[in-house]
């Protein structure tokens, strides 16, 4: 099967950092789907995995871990898909990706596609939708219609992560959402997805929130550039705040969350897949829910940038974007 993949950690303007190559079909599991896959997207965890992870010796490494396509068969354990079923997924970070013609991947975490969404469309959606319900309710623990007088702030509101998280918080709860973003266009993204606000993270958030009439926060889901906002997110929250966090950081000292006894919450999707932990079926049935609500049209895709076929060439582009940090939404492909 073609896939695309890599034998060595090197800066993306190497030819050779992402190479198209064919490898062996895999076999699924026992509660595996085995899925054509038709369309991809790119997230920052891509990058971060292919300048850091080496491959064992001479063997390739394929990432991806969003997916659609068509299952095409079934292990032995399967219960609730069929061959020819439409899913959408975000697949195990210790298994092989999705950047192949064919992939395999635990039904558990799997969900049929939304039905009004194309393939491209559909693709940008499983991992960060995945990370923004599981952030919001299962980190920040806000109710389902709850959070009413209540302010989350979303720093890099634009991102991936963001884009749905607004969406997820504007239809699910009564939150006040305040999105952060530092360019006109991305501005116009956050407030075309629900943000009732909008501030600069190019400047000071404790200020930009107090100009916008808003004196401290409630929650704050901090998606990118932690390191930078810390002692402003920390002046923003109100005593007894919540922050949640997904972004990759050197050090992350939590001592001065302690003064406002600011509960600290880290975020990370693969967990569930990664331990197989008792519920990690949850994945499946949070996508499933999202995609009811797509098909209602209370949510949509995140999709903002399509790069052509799913070829070495064409991902490298799309790496070397998300590593510029102007990347608005996501960036899929489709085809091989």
């Amino acid at each position: 099967m073609k896939a695309v993949g890599y034998y060595q950690p090197l800066p993306i303007d190497n030819p050779e950092s992402l190479q198209d190559i064919e490898l062996p079909a895999p076999v699924p599991g026992a509660r595996d789907l085995l899925v054509r896959v038709k369309a991809v997207s790119v997230n920052p965890v891509d990058t971060k995995v292919r300048k850091n992870a080496a491959p064992e010796a001479g063997q390739a490494k394929v990432l991806g871990w969003d997916a659609v396509g068509t299952v095409e068969a079934v292990g032995s354990g399967v219960k609730n898909f069929r061959t020819g079923d439409r899913v959408y997924y975000s697949g195990s970070i210790i298994r092989p990706g999705s950047n192949a013609e064919l992939h395999a991947v635990d039904e558990r975490i799997a969900a049929l596609a939304p039905k009004s969404l194309d393939d491209s469309q559909a693709a940008a959606l499983p991992l960060t939708t995945i990370t923004a319900y599981e952030l919001l309710f299962d980190r920040l623990r806000v109710p389902k219609g709850g959070g009413e007088g209540q302010t989350l702030l979303v720093t890099g509101g634009a991102g991936g992560v963001g884009s749905i998280l607004i969406q997820l918080a504007r239809q699910l709860t009564k939150l006040r959402v305040v999105a952060t973003a530092s360019r006109a266009e991305t501005r116009a993204w956050c407030l075309e997805l629900g943000a009732h606000t909008v501030i600069d993270h190019s400047k000071p958030l404790a200020a930009e929130l107090r100009a916008a009439g808003i004196n401290e926060v409630d929650m704050v889901a901090s998606l990118t550039q932690t390191d930078q906002h810390y002692a402003q997110i920390i002046e923003s929250l109100k005593p007894q705040g919540q922050l949640a966090v997904i972004d990759d950081m050197k050090v992350l000292d939590a001592m001065p969350l302690k003064t406002k006894c600011i509960s600290l919450h880290w975020e990370m999707m693969f967990a569930r897949s990664r331990f197989e932990t008792p519920d990690i079926a949850e994945q499946g049935a949070l996508l499933a829910e999202v995609a009811a609500l797509v098909d209602a049209g209370r949510i949509r895709t995140t999709a903002n940038a399509s790069f052509g076929t799913i070829n070495a060439a064409n991902l490298r582009k799309a790496h070397a974007l998300i590593e510029s940090g102007k990347a608005q939404g996501k960036v899929v492909l489709a085809g091989f």
